[in-house]
């Protein structure tokens, strides 16, 4: 049976929920038919959590490693393409580290294509009745940092595992009193998207 990491992320930022943290903790009650599932909460850690990620490539060598995050302001589920080697946090993160212009990797290569397979994922959201996209930018934050992680463990060790990552929205109690008006999406469409995914 195909071996399957799922993996999401604390809370951040000044917010109690976060939208894949709330997703993975579905699929673990449930599973995720065909696959030997593994699952990680990740922390919002710039040092902390790459290598808790690391480790569990390493001792699973996993087929699939899906890993989620959460975009607040974007209108559906992002499809990530490309990872790059920099780190440039707008925000600190949940230990207070808030790094500008430094790399994910020193010396590593500039940038990472996720190796799942992007545009099927994508059509596959949306033929589930989720809004989905491709997308060119993982940001500079935590997200990118996850899959270039991923990505160059997975290269330099040369595990089988394909990675790839998925943006969710935010909650619409996330964003409820916000008065930006940003858009949101229910966690019940959110694990529809990602089971299609």
């Amino acid at each position: 049976m195909n071996q399957l990491l799922l993996t999401g992320f604390e809370p951040f930022g000044g917010s109690t929920i976060n939208p894949a943290a709330e997703v993975v903790k579905r699929f673990e009650t449930g599973g995720v038919q065909a696959f030997s599932l593994h699952t990680l909460i990740l922390p919002v850690d710039t040092m902390r959590a790459p290598k808790i990620l690391e480790a569990a490539l390493l001792d699973l060598r996993p087929d699939w490693c899906v890993m989620l995050g959460e975009a607040r302001g974007r209108p559906a589920i992002s499809v990530e393409r490309v990872a790059i080697n920099v780190l440039d946090f707008q925000i600190p993160d949940n230990a207070g580290q808030q790094i500008v212009d430094e790399p994910v990797v020193p010396d590593g290569p500039a940038a990472y294509f996720c190796t799942l397979p992007v545009r099927h994922i994508c059509e596959a959201i949306r033929e589930a009745g989720v809004p989905a996209e491709l997308s060119l930018s993982a940001g500079t934050y935590l997200c990118n940092q996850v899959i270039y992680v991923a990505l160059h463990t997975a290269a330099t060790h040369k595990l089988p595992t394909r990675c790839g990552f998925l943006h969710l929205p935010a909650l619409p109690e996330q964003v409820a009193r916000d008065p930006r008006r940003l858009p949101s999406m229910t966690l019940d469409l959110l694990f529809c998207g990602v089971e299609a995914a």
